[in-house]
């Protein structure tokens, strides 16, 4: 019985050595270095470009619409449920450079653009300000003000 021990544990010792081995070539070769350092995402300036509606107003068939270009913001106030536009601005847009918040910027009036227009703000410029997702900017009318909020449609 003991002749039949020796090998039998040495061919087990051998088995198991093998592997171990095996696992620990594939495990050392399967695992790269881990990079515990977290990744800093570098926060991006804002893009306004595109269609913003009015989400304060009053009425879902009359509100006021941005259209904001590379060096441009147009405003309409928007009647009929979409059917009727007219122009309340035009005139010069500067996007934001960087992520900080609140962005403002003074826009100057287009006055060729404005000048016909009835609906027209008469101002030279007008300040708007972006944060959080939403423009902001006052409108005056038959002397009431107010606070137009838009958002990125």
């Amino acid at each position: 019985m003991k002749k039949f021990a020796v090998p039998i544990v040495l061919t087990i010792a051998l088995a198991l050595t093998g592997c171990s081995a095996t696992e620990a070539t594939t495990s050392t070769t399967a695992s790269a270095p881990v990079d515990s350092t977290p990744t800093e995402e570098v926060a991006q300036a804002p893009d306004l470009t595109g269609t913003w509606k009015q989400s304060n107003s009053a009425s879902e068939d009359a509100y006021q619409q941005a259209t904001i270009t590379a060096d441009t913001i147009s405003v309409d106030w928007v009647t009929d449920g979409g059917d009727t536009t007219s122009v309340y601005w035009v005139g010069t847009f500067v996007a934001p450079t960087d992520a900080s918040e609140p962005v403002t910027w003074t826009s100057q009036r287009d006055a060729a653009a404005t000048d016909s227009a009835m609906l027209a703000s008469s101002d030279d410029t007008k300040e708007f300000t972006y944060e959080s997702g939403t423009i902001s900017y006052k409108v005056s009318a038959l002397g009431t003000t107010t606070t137009v909020k838009l958002q990125k449609e």
